[in-house]
């Protein structure tokens, strides 16, 4: 047998032949006419054999044709399918929209082929596995299993984190699907120049020349997202598929990433399938959504998966939910997500930047502050991004010496706490406009915009603080006149606070005894998301930016979930 170093790199199981027939380039006809084109690998097998569908918006080259290749040896015909409008498929790409009519299509085609043998598995990250969701509700009993990586049913909700908008990934992915149209060398001489022409992109204001900026032309579907800024538009509704998920009858795997970009819509997911009475596998690991670790581990927990639903000897997990405990090399196995947890411990903000179990201020206090100048935004340090060298956990010590930088820390823990579970934040900001010298602006009565951004941090024996999760809430000024403790940020003079609830990503991690806990508290964490211009402008009209005062005021504290009800696993790979 030949040669199996893909098949080794991913511990995959044992490949059955080392044969495999390539098909380049075929054409595979949609409703309208429209070619996508497609590459077949099929095993020297003589069997009937289930098929591996993967469709995808980045080409069929390497990494993505090893892997087919490497799934084939294992017994499995795999069919990669370019999206329409992208590599040489023909007609026009624009996301989202007509997945659901070409997966389709593509089905459809595949029931004509000899090799077919009415068994389909759907595999893939991202988008790649967006588009399986737009599949599964109607691809009926032939669809066997699924494995969803890192992705969502619906891109409405990550578009607009927070009600902010995700810049990096939008722009970022923009460039990335101009560059595959461009020529290669301008494109791999911009790679190793950093992307200057992204990097000014992200810092343009106003937002609707950015992509011109990066990519030297406008992108409709930027420009539209831009305008579409409701996640529960009729626009995003059209493009989403989370309302056919009840219909899904295939046993999903779902693997995702504590940093990953779309984790905690991933659980939406989740959630909406267990409502429904199903009972998808959950894996989430250390991982952001380009780790080397997550292709690897997604790789042979897929195959397993799809193995033990086709008539292969693995065994499917007792516990569906599986989960890397930070801090540790441990592994988790849950009956479900959220897993039952013994208590929410709230953890206080205090004056002093200290951070205790008890509340350590009166209501109303002034804990601190600081101004939130939009012409500098503070800027966003590791955590879920698109681009994996800027992903992940960071050393945060450079951030928190930033005066837009709040920290508040516990006392040294005298044993470990174990956090599994969902993360939220309250915070009491008292906003008001200001100059960025923190003098009071020209005009009275301006009603102040503002974003909350949350993240919680360990830090250890040599003050180095490691982020573990983080989110933010973008607060629309109230109605003038409103007051009291759940008032809007522009209320008269300030005086009044406004609790601000900051949905974090959720995690699992481990906090060893005689380190400590940090909450940070900024305005922002830009360009992952989109500066907020202190005006209440729509996206891509920031013609004006204002500098925003927040006094952080008791009571403020975050909520962690303690006492996780699992059991110990050495790692992720089997199902």
């Amino acid at each position: 047998m030949r040669l199996d170093p893909v098949g080794r790199l991913l511990k995959l199981p044992p490949a059955l032949t080392g044969r495999v027939r390539v098909t380049k380039g075929i054409p595979v006809r949609m409703r309208d006419g429209a070619i996508l084109r497609a590459e077949h690998y099929g095993p020297a097998l003589d069997a009937e054999l289930p098929t591996v569908l993967v469709r995808t918006p980045y080409g069929r080259g390497a990494p993505t044709s090893l892997l087919c290749r490497a799934v084939a040896q294992r017994g499995f015909n795999v069919l990669i399918q370019s999206c329409r409008g992208t590599g040489d498929s023909g007609g026009t790409f624009e996301p989202l929209l007509q997945e659901r009519e070409d997966g389709l299509d593509t089905l459809d085609w595949l029931r004509l082929q000899p090799w077919y043998d009415g068994r389909l598995l759907t595999y893939g990250p991202s988008y790649v596995g967006f588009v399986q969701w737009a599949l599964a509700a109607e691809a009926g009993d032939e669809l066997k299993a699924m494995a969803t990586i890192v992705t969502a049913s619906d891109f409405g909700p990550p578009t607009y984190a927070g009600g902010a908008f995700s810049l990096d990934t939008v722009l970022t992915w923009s460039a990335l699907l101009d560059a595959q149209r461009g020529p290669r060398l301008d494109n791999a001489v911009e790679l190793l120049r950093g992307q200057p022409r992204l990097q000014r992109g992200l810092a343009r204001v106003p937002l609707a020349e950015a992509d011109r900026i990066t990519t030297g032309a406008e992108i409709e579907f930027f420009q539209r997202w831009l305008a579409e800024a409701d996640p529960t538009s009729a626009y995003w509704t059209q493009r989403g598929h989370t309302h056919s998920l009840p219909k899904i009858t295939a046993p999903v795997l779902m693997i995702g990433g504590w940093y990953d970009i779309f984790l905690p819509w991933q659980l939406v997911d989740y959630a909406a399938l267990r409502a429904a009475g199903l009972q998808p596998y959950l894996t989430i690991g250390p991982w952001h959504h380009g780790s080397a670790g997550l292709f690897q581990h997604s790789a042979a927990e897929a195959v397993a998966w799809f193995r033990a639903h086709t008539g292969g000897p693995e065994r499917i997990r007792e516990r569906p939910v599986r989960v890397h405990v930070g801090g540790t090399d441990a592994w988790r196995e849950l009956p479900e997500w959220p897993p039952v947890t013994s208590r929410q411990q709230a953890w206080y903000l205090g004056s002093n930047g200290t951070l205790s179990t008890a509340p350590a201020a009166a209501d109303g206090e002034r804990l601190d502050g600081f101004i939130y100048d939009p012409k500098h935004p503070t800027p966003a340090l590791g955590g879920p991004r698109l681009i994996g060298k800027i992903s992940g956990r960071r050393d945060n010590r450079p951030l928190e010496t930033r005066p837009d930088v709040l920290t508040f820390t516990s006392e040294p823990l005298t044993e470990p706490l174990e956090v599994v579970g969902p993360i939220s934040a309250e915070i009491t900001v008292r906003a008001t406009c200001v100059r960025p010298d923190g003098s009071a602006p020209p005009a009275r009565g301006l009603v102040p915009y503002f974003d909350v951004f949350v993240r919680l941090c360990e830090v250890d024996e040599q003050d180095r603080s490691w982020n573990i999760c983080d989110g933010l809430a973008r607060a629309a000024a109230a109605e003038a006149g409103e007051a009291g403790p759940a008032a809007g940020a522009g209320t008269e003079a300030g005086e009044a606070g406004r609790i601000v609830r900051v949905e974090l990503w959720p995690t699992a991690y481990r906090f060893a005894a005689g380190r400590r806990i940090r909450v940070q508290v900024s305005g922002g964490a830009h360009p992952r998301f989109s500066r907020n211009p202190g005006t209440g402008a729509p996206l891509g009209h920031e013609l004006e930016l204002r500098a925003v005062r927040q006094d952080v005021l008791a009571p403020s504290s975050i909520s962690l979930p303690v006492g996780a009800q699992s059991s110990n696993v050495d790692g992720p790979t089997s199902v």
